[in-house]
């Protein structure tokens, strides 16, 4: 029987005939017209050598078919448009978009129009330029149109200068990257092409003469890119040819993989390549390299994920690589999932796309073409980073708006914070009023004309004189104050690294009622160490390690390979051992064994000041734990790449066990299990047991929920499982089946048929895989990994708790793991009752869970994913009314979407703030459907960072983060937007106290200068400045959560507050006006004017020193530098003021006696207040 790789290599490659050449391309949006035609597919194949095996990735899309996964997705949609050709090398046949970055959101045209509408898009905007216009009218003017433009243009030309400097920083961002310069192969030099070609090998010098530099904004598809080490990729790809430039590394291939080589040489049949020879094969074959990308600017995803070029494409010399085309998807956003084919052309002069087979004279017209599929694990996206140490070809295949980056981009999230609601409730009031002041007036004196002005004239003559009411600039001022709490935590040394994202909502960190996190990498480290085995009789824990170590030193200590069918203890003379210990040592063996070979690390070398140093990359920390563990007992993970797994005993530091990768699939979060076929290798090479035939072995580890139904028959997983998890321990459960030839021979012929689809791929590969693989599964034992809780999440966590904030935790975790955390992490409180709602499947007994956490709301609620799928969709309100009364709730196995379900269900029905933390990328929806959403950057990645609103690197930064800077940043924003309110209203007051006086002549009493003056350079740097007031310092802040707890009620920004700030600006605006024309004894004139104008500023400025409860130099300065600008200013207001007057007694004393008969009750009846009913703050204070 001929050996079973040879068999199988020699099917792994399809060709078609190519009598036909009608290539079709997709629909993107730079097509030209008419270019549609039929694909060419790929009927006819034939077996056809090469070397080496294929490493499937089916990737996210086939794994979580193959493990139960319905849900159709995106890609399958794109698949039915047509697909494109793309001629590597070549010219294409269709336009495409060029290869620019464009993240710009306006052009130099569109600037202007756009920002300009966006920003009279506000009510209030709109309001001041209808006021502003109304200048031009004569009847309605009061003073120059430029004191009501100059304001509102203030307030735009902020807007609008930050959206600018925002735009030209994208601009300048862009433009590095556009011009970046990269490598590219040319294929249009007939005599270089032709001199490597008969050298059948690729000599650097010729290679080099070969390359041109373009940048990044003039690639096109087709275009073949030479990326090396930590090169971005400019756009999306395929990768053609990976040569590593580690030598080291090269003789490790040579060497581990030697006889596999050999193997194949001497079976293999030549194949017709006129261009390059054996020579040139053997050279690439031993100088291939594993590709590995980094994601963390695509996904999110900071592990390196391992990529491959395609097996027809990586024996290929450079210059035959013009011979290929290959067939892609159309576009689409998904960057989890590509479907297409590479094909190879017969080798002529130059590869023409234009000329029919029927039409080519230069005789070889009997060469069929070969093709292969193409995956996920055969692409490299744009913005991603070549990580491993290799030079790597590949060709581009989407560019600029096509590719995976710029579909994926969505417009940024835009959050109001709840305070801007409130704050536009009480503007709509200001409203009401200035239009209610405007009618009173004009009906006191009887709707009859004033000063030949018609009553409706006088009414819009008094909306613009109190236009003043509607406080123009405090949407402005917010806005800064925001900038400056952003500021305030990112320069916070006791939180390093945390970012803010989302500059609206800062104030919204001090109204939070509901905290939903997750639990792996957010209350714990996701930092994993294995720390228990069980074997079905035995269990061994780390202190055991010892034991486990000698059954794997016996196991693998001898001189030659071993296999799973070699009896324990034959290579080291202790097969005479007890019969029990045999058997307890081969399941020990058998277990390590699946470890180190069931799992997606791959090792990595890299230098360390001249050391090299051997680094595990994988996707998951599990599976690092895991193979550190095997390592620890003695078999370790020496060399591993597409082909094979090299695995060397740590007592002897010989290879001990050595197999070819036959096939692969990843482990997700969906499929929770990842399963591996492999073919064992003994000393003699790959052989066949002469009565079993080859050693093929599917290994497969999983979580205990899916494997439970894989497995065979056994009475003792449940249990075990259950015993780890109320350990606190994440579990795998371990199994294998032994496939003889002809199981493998028919699954591989199934699923390369199925592999070689363009439609419905997926779906016929997981059915094949369901098949032949998952059935019966010899169950080999059960692993237990800790994850050990972040720093400080107890008392943060009991902090947050005595904050008034409920805490849920979700998970996809088990029941008894989440219970184990949820206790150890002080999420539930000691002696409070844990209520657990599981499996539930019928209404009846979910009514009676209802009933029950009815009567009891201080339980704690621990319910499972399906019992909750249940809830959410049969008692949705009974469940969410009932849960939101319990202080805790966890939620266990719950998937992505019943998180991003259950924040959104409590926003809508309790209207509260809700905030959602996680840290991995299936954190993602929860966090965005969050008021605020916090991402901690950990070992999953930073998509959930780069999703949320706030970034932290430390689960106990968020107590900080919301009892320090939320508390201030809504009790600063509050005490902001009184006074801005509280300034507008008094100036209205004095207008209207002066209307009354002159009988109602709508005639403004402060007008040009005076009233641009009094919002801005007079009183805004003091009413800012308040943004650096705080009434506890942050120890006391942190002793006392209860002072968080008062902020849910929002006091400090209610409507009675509110209405307080009305009736103080009315009494102050009226004493200010009114005593002023009594003491003066008129109602106008520079005299009255200078009075009542400097009475009102220095009015201002008291109030805010008497509102400042903890004193900051910036304060000081700006209440100092205002009134001495305002005295500076005098001088230069003749026009306004008497001067004369100005400088006597009488006006000091006058404006001193307005000033105080204004501030003094005010004053009084703050310290009043204080004494009998002091806020918390003064209490905590002392």
């Amino acid at each position: 029987m001929d050996r079973l790789l040879e068999d199988r290599d020699d099917d792994d490659l399809r060709r078609s005939h190519t009598s036909s050449r009608n290539y079709t391309d997709d629909n993107a949006p730079l097509l030209e017209e008419g270019r549609h035609e039929s694909s060419s597919s790929f009927p006819d194949t034939e077996r056809v050598p090469h070397r080496g095996r294929r490493f499937r990735f089916p990737g996210a899309k086939i794994a979580s078919l193959f493990f139960g996964s319905s849900a159709s997705t995106e890609s399958e949609t794109a698949i039915a448009k047509p697909p494109r050709d793309v001629f590597v090398g070549q010219a294409q046949r269709s336009k495409y978009p060029p290869n620019i970055v464009s993240n710009a959101k306006y052009t130099p045209w569109s600037f202007l129009p756009r920002t300009l509408y966006n920003e009279f898009s506000f009510f209030f905007n709109i309001y001041f330029l209808l006021v502003a216009l109304s200048q031009i009218i004569p009847v309605l003017r009061i003073g120059y149109m430029s004191s009501y433009i100059a304001p509102l243009a203030f307030v735009v030309s902020i807007s609008l200068g930050k959206e600018a400097l925002d735009d030209i920083g994208r601009r300048r961002r862009d433009a590095e990257a556009n011009a970046e310069e990269f490598s590219v192969l040319a294929f249009d030099k007939p005599l270089e092409r032709q001199a490597v070609s008969a050298s059948g090998n690729v000599n650097s010098e010729i290679a080099n003469s070969l390359q041109v530099t373009k940048k990044s904004r003039d690639l096109k598809v087709g275009d073949v890119l030479k990326i090396r080490k930590n090169q971005r990729l400019p756009a999306d790809v395929v990768i053609l040819k990976s040569v590593s430039n580690d030598t080291t590394h090269q003789d490790t291939v040579a060497e581990a993989s030697t006889d596999l080589i050999q193997a194949d040489q001497s079976s293999a049949p030549p194949a017709a390549e006129p261009s390059s020879s054996t020579a040139a094969e053997t050279t690439n074959a031993s100088s291939a390299s594993d590709t590995f990308i980094r994601t963390d600017q695509l996904d999110g995803e900071t592990d390196w994920k391992l990529r491959l070029p395609s097996v027809l494409s990586q024996t290929l010399p450079l210059t035959d690589l013009s011979r290929l085309k290959v067939t892609a998807s159309a576009p689409d956003k998904s960057v989890n999932e590509f479907v297409g084919t590479i094909e190879l052309g017969p080798p002529v002069g130059f590869y023409d796309p234009h000329v029919d087979k029927a039409d080519d004279d230069s005789g070889n017209e009997g060469v069929q073409s070969k093709s292969a599929p193409l995956t996920i694990d055969n692409t490299a996206w744009a913005n991603t980073v070549l990580a491993s140490n290799t030079i790597t070809y590949a060709v581009i295949i989407y560019t600029g708006s096509q590719t995976r980056a710029a579909l994926s981009t969505s417009p940024s999230r835009s959050k109001v914070g709840l305070l801007e609601y409130e704050i536009n409730n009480l503007t709509k009031i200001l409203c009401a009023l200035t239009l209610t002041l405007s009618i009173i007036l004009v009906a006191l004196e009887g709707f009859q004309p004033t000063n030949d002005k018609e009553w409706y004239v006088a009414i819009m003559i008094y909306l613009i004189l109190f236009s003043t009411i509607i406080p123009m600039s405090l949407r402005v001022n917010l806005d800064m104050a925001k900038s400056v709490y952003g500021r305030f935590i990112e320069r916070d040394k006791d939180i390093p690294g945390t970012v803010v994202r989302t500059s609206t909502i800062p104030e919204d960190l001090g109204r939070i009622e509901y905290l939903l996190s997750d639990k792996t990498g957010t209350l714990t480290q996701n930092e994993m160490e294995l720390k228990k085995i069980h074997v079905g009789t035995v269990s061994y824990a780390n202190d055991a390690m010892d034991e486990v170590a000698s059954y794997v030193k016996q196991s693998f200590s001898g001189s030659s390979l071993t296999t799973p069918s070699t009896p324990f203890g034959t290579q080291t003379g202790v097969g005479t051992a007890p019969r029990t210990r045999r058997e307890i040592g081969s399941r020990v063996r058998d277990v390590i064994l699946a470890l180190a070979l069931c799992h997606n690390v791959t090792p990595t070398t890299d230098e360390e000041d001249g050391v090299k140093v051997t680094n595990y990359q994988a996707s998951s920390p599990d599976e690092i734990a895991i193979v550190r563990y095997t390592e620890d007992v003695g078999l370790k993970l020496a060399y591993r790449d597409r082909q094979t797994i090299v695995l060397e005993s740590t007592h002897t530091r010989s290879v001990v066990v050595r197999v070819r990768i036959l096939e692969i699939f990843p482990f997700t979060s969906d499929s929770k299990r990842m399963g591996i076929i492999v073919q064992f290798e003994t000393d003699g090479g790959i052989l066949e047991s002469p009565k079993q035939g080859p050693e093929i072995w599917f290994y497969q580890k999983g979580a205990d929920t899916v494997m439970t139904s894989i497995v065979a028959a056994n009475d003792w997983l449940d249990e075990e499982t259950a015993n780890m998890a109320r350990e606190g321990l994440r579990t795998l459960v371990v199994g294998r089946k032994r496939l003889s030839l002809q199981q493998y021979q028919e699954f591989d012929a199934k699923f390369k048929q199925a592999s070689l689809a363009l439609q419905g791929r997926d779906v016929g590969m997981a059915k094949v895989i369901s098949e032949y693989l998952e059935r019966d599964l010899e169950l080999l034992g059960v692993t237990g990994v800790e994850d050990r809780l972040q720093r400080d999440v107890k008392p943060s966590l009991e902090l947050l708790r005595n904050a008034g904030i409920k805490i849920w935790m979700l998970t996809g975790d088990k029941v008894e793991t989440a219970r184990c955390v949820a206790i150890s992490a002080k999420l539930v409180a000691r002696g409070q009752y844990i209520h657990t709602v599981t499996k539930v499947k019928d209404k009846s007994a979910a009514q009676e869970a209802l009933d029950f956490l009815r009567n009891k709301t201080d339980c704690c609620l621990l319910i499972d994913g399906e019992s909750l799928s249940l809830m959410l969709g049969q008692f949705r309100s009974a469940f969410i009314s009932v849960a939101v009364l319990l202080p805790a709730v966890v939620a266990c196995r719950c998937s992505p979407t019943q998180k991003a379900e259950v924040a959104d269900l409590i926003r809508q029905h309790t209207k509260k703030r809700v905030c959602c933390i996680g840290d991995g990328g299936n954190d993602v929806s929860m966090i965005q459907s969050a008021d605020v959403g916090i991402g901690i950057v950990g070992k999953e990645g930073r998509q959930a960072s780069l999703a949320a609103d706030f970034s932290i690197t430390q689960f106990h930064h968020l107590t900080k983060l919301l009892v320090w800077h939320g508390r201030n940043s809504y009790k600063r924003s509050a005490k902001l937007a009184q006074f801005i309110m509280h300034r507008g209203l008094i100036i209205s007051a004095c207008q209207t106290m002066y209307s009354i006086a002159s009988h109602f002549d709508p005639k403004g009493l402060f007008i040009n200068w005076l009233m641009v003056g009094y919002a801005t350079v007079y009183t805004n740097a003091p009413v800012f400045s308040l943004v650096l007031d705080r009434d506890v310092d942050e120890h006391l802040a942190n002793l006392y959560p209860e002072l968080y707890k008062e902020l849910k009620s929002g006091r400090s920004l209610s409507y009675r507050s509110f209405f307080t700030w009305v009736l103080i600006s009315v009494y102050q605006g009226a004493v200010i006006q009114g005593l002023s024309q009594i003491l003066l004894d008129t109602i106008a004139g520079p005299r009255l004017i200078s009075v009542s104008f400097t009475a009102l500023v220095i009015n201002e400025l008291l109030m805010v020193a008497i509102a400042i409860t903890t004193w900051h130099p910036v304060m000081i300065f700006c209440l100092l530098g205002t009134a001495l600008l305002y005295a500076a200013s005098v001088p230069f207001l003749g026009e306004y003021f008497d001067l004369q007057f100005v400088i006597t007694v009488d006006w000091v004393w006058r404006v001193v006696a307005v000033v105080a008969v204004a501030i003094i009750p005010v004053w009084a009846g703050k310290l009043i207040q204080r004494s009998w009913h002091p806020p918390s703050y003064r209490k905590v204070r002392g």
